[in-house]
């Protein structure tokens, strides 16, 4: 054996007995560990004993006076989160600890991604980055996973979609129900034991074949515990609410049936969640009202609907449908503010000077009455050409007609109080984020018929800075009282230095140039930044790389206010059909209006860590869906040829992200022909070892559609060249 597998072969037996110790609950003898580790002859016993003298002398781990060898558990043990990567090795992200741990699969000791693990760091010499090994399971995030059934006469195995699974799932021939070969399940893992090389599981559902659309939106909700159907009592207790509007209930409430009042919302939209009301005062000011749709009227804690709407804590919008927080019968009808219908509503009104300046507010429930509903394209064709003329190519009815003169000029006041205090919130240290989202064009049957970018214009401005007012006004009123009362904050953390760094090397390869020296020219840059690749080839390169280097946004009940928004007060107030946070914010207004006493914080901090889970589940399918429904356009396109803008580089291959649509796939590094490429980290290219010819991150490359899988739902290119190498 050579110099170099002999001390590979000692740290990988220092390492199993390192993890024996650490994972054991009680101190154990030198033949407790021979036994466990299955040490027979006496030359390895020699080399235990050597060891654990070893161990013992480095501090990592202690002899007691009985003999026996504990490892201290607090010393280098820390307590972090699994973030597995497509390789099958891992990150363990702590909260002790400023850097990731890296841990080698071989090290992970059957941990899956998500899981909540203690990791042993180890301890490092020459060596950056810290590394370490799993050496406890504390909570699985899931034991339930989506993959495709390869099934033998006798058993099977679950091959997992998800790219983060380093693991097939072992299906026992009682375990497979009545799965066949091919089909797309759901699988709970029943154990793993630790000379298993895969889990023991179950088959719990079987979603359908690979590749049918409902099947694999279907097993893209499954994947994360998502429901697609409400129980049949929530539903039913939710169908028995009384959703009348009675005059007794008027009569507590603000009435503003007669100040006129409308919704402005995307054109697909079936629930109106928030109204705009507006009159001109004789003082010259003008008194705006936002009104939001009173769930928490209808939803009284702990019912079982409440109970509902807290699990699932946001609506989820994936490429084909909604899947909603609470039940049609609220969600589109009775909590809807739909024009020409009274309705019960919780309101933050404002007196603003023509400067936007508040000069009053007050808070409340109140009863409203919507006079229209306008699409974004509507309200924008009014704000562009200061017209109520509204051509059926832009109206919602599709039909030409007219607005009603009062309602424009509304619409053209508050969309100069908008732009007053979207102004002012950027001259505060404000970010602008307009990252252009990608909406398919569906047919009858779901298939994706083309791709169009939302982009968000003056008309989903007003609404934004309306709603930016009542969240940031509501929480103040509740914040700055004395003494403290708990609420529900929207919290946005300052940036990490070392991803601001690294967004600093990779625009620069564009030809930005950002100084992030401080706060102020942090802001400032990151704002010239994203105006200046607005309308250019890597804009949503750019976007994307400068919301991955923010902090990411959280509910709490401690208030370290909004990085990005640049407010020291902010909560989510005006979207309570599809964020339970906006509920809690709701009932904790209307508990400190009524002179209630502070609500207990565990309680809702506990409320706020759920929904922060809830929320980025609920991105992650809306991800996956959008990705599954790239893929399968991109599919209809196989030996096409696109333009595309070079969007990663990594060791083993480019990401390159077509221009036109936005769908990313990958160039692998051995399929690019005429020369044996490197990875050069510090340029971000990879380089022919021969002809030296160089493809950098930013490049415009021509890409033909290789293969697009929409089962793993990647898409492989092949590399055409640059656009003077190619003739189109």
């Amino acid at each position: 054996m050579s110099r170099g597998k002999r001390k590979k072969a000692a740290e990988d037996f220092t390492r199993k007995v390192l993890h024996l110790l650490h994972k054991s609950k009680k101190a154990l003898s030198h033949s407790d560990i021979a036994e466990q580790l299955r040490i027979r002859d006496d030359k390895k016993k020699k080399r235990l004993l050597r060891t654990l003298g070893k161990l013992t002398a480095e501090d990592k781990i202690t002899q007691e006076e009985s003999g026996n060898f504990s490892a201290d558990a607090d010393k280098d043990t820390f307590e972090g989160i699994v973030d597995a990567t497509s390789k099958g090795d891992a990150y363990i992200i702590t909260e002790e600890l400023d850097k990731d741990v890296h841990v080698k699969n071989k090290d992970l000791n059957h941990a899956l991604d998500g899981d909540k693990v203690e990791v042993y760091v180890f301890k490092q010499r020459h060596r950056s980055n810290s590394s370490g090994e799993v050496t406890r399971i504390l909570e699985r995030s899931t034991h339930r996973f989506v993959g495709i059934l390869e099934k033998t006469r006798n058993f099977g195995f679950v091959v997992m979609q998800n790219p983060k699974m380093y693991t097939d799932i072992f299906v026992p021939e009682d375990g497979l129900g009545n799965a066949k070969d091919g089909d797309v399940v759901l699988v709970e893992m029943k154990s793993w034991k630790d000379k298993d090389d895969s889990p023991k599981g179950k088959v719990i559902e079987i979603l359908g074949k690979p590749g049918d659309h409902s099947t694999e939106i279907h097993s893209i909700l499954a994947q994360y515990g998502l429901p697609e159907a409400f129980p049949e009592e929530v539903n039913k207790f939710a169908d028995q609410l009384d959703t009348s509007i009675r005059s007794q209930e008027i009569k507590k409430r603000k009435d503003i049936r007669n100040i006129l009042t409308f919704t402005i919302d995307p054109a697909s939209a079936k629930d109106f969640d928030d109204a705009l009301s507006f009159q001109e005062l004789d003082n010259g000011h003008f008194q705006v009202g936002i009104h939001i749709a009173d769930v928490s009227h209808y939803v009284q804690p702990d019912t079982i609907l409440d109970n509902e709407a807290y699990e699932r804590a946001t609506s989820i919008y994936l490429v084909d449908r909604v899947v909603p927080m609470l039940p049609e019968v609220l969600s589109n009808d009775a909590c809807s503010l739909r024009p020409h219908e009274d309705k019960l509503t919780f309101s933050a009104i404002f007196e603003l000077d023509k400067e936007a300046r508040v000069q009053k507010q007050w808070f409340g429930r109140t009863v409203t009455h919507s006079d229209a509903r306008f699409a974004y394209e509507e309200a924008q064709h009014i704000i562009e050409t200061r017209s109520g003329s509204i051509p059926a190519a832009t109206s919602l009815t599709r039909s030409d007609y007219q607005v009603d003169q009062l309602i424009v000029d509304a619409i053209l006041r508050l969309d100069q109080l908008a732009k007053n205090m979207r102004q002012k919130r950027m001259d505060n240290g404000a970010i602008s984020f307009d990252k252009v989202e990608v909406d398919f064009r569906l047919g009858e049957t779901n298939e994706p018929l083309g791709v169009n970018f939302k982009t968000s214009k003056d008309a989903n401005k007003l609404i934004e800075e309306f709603m930016l007012l009542a969240n940031r006004k509501v929480t103040e009123f509740i914040g700055k009282k004395k003494p403290k009362k708990t609420f529900v904050y929207r919290c946005h953390d300052d940036p990490d230095d070392e991803k601001l760094a690294a967004l600093k090397t990779v625009v620069s390869k564009f030809g930005y140039q950002v100084d992030f020296k401080d706060r102020k020219s942090v802001v400032r840059s990151i704002n010239k930044l994203l105006a200046q690749a607005e309308g250019k080839k890597e804009q949503n390169l750019v976007d994307t790389l400068t919301i991955r280097s923010m902090s990411k946004a959280y509910y709490s009940t401690e208030n370290i206010g909004h990085y990005g928004l640049a407010f020291d007060h902010y909560s989510h107030f005006t979207s309570p059909i599809r964020r339970y946070p906006d509920v809690m914010v709701h009932r904790l207004l209307q508990r400190y209006l009524d002179g209630g006493s502070p609500a207990d914080p565990v309680e809702y901090e506990e409320k706020c860590k759920h929904s922060s889970e809830m929320e980025k589940v609920a991105t992650n399918a809306e991800r996956d869906s959008i990705k599954y429904m790239q893929v399968k356009y991109i599919s209809q396109h196989e030996e096409t040829q696109f333009l595309g803008v070079i969007s990663g580089v990594t060791d083993f291959g480019l990401f390159v992200e077509i221009i036109e649509n936005k769908c990313e796939g990958m160039v692998r590094v051995k399929d690019i022909p005429g020369d044996n490429y490197y990875f050069d980290e510090e340029h971000y290219a990879i380089i022919g070892k021969q002809r030296g010819k160089m493809y950098q991150l930013g490049d415009e490359v021509y890409v033909e559609v290789l293969k697009a899988d929409t089962i793993k739902r990647n898409i492989d290119f092949r590399l055409l060249g640059k656009e003077d190498e190619v003739s189109i």
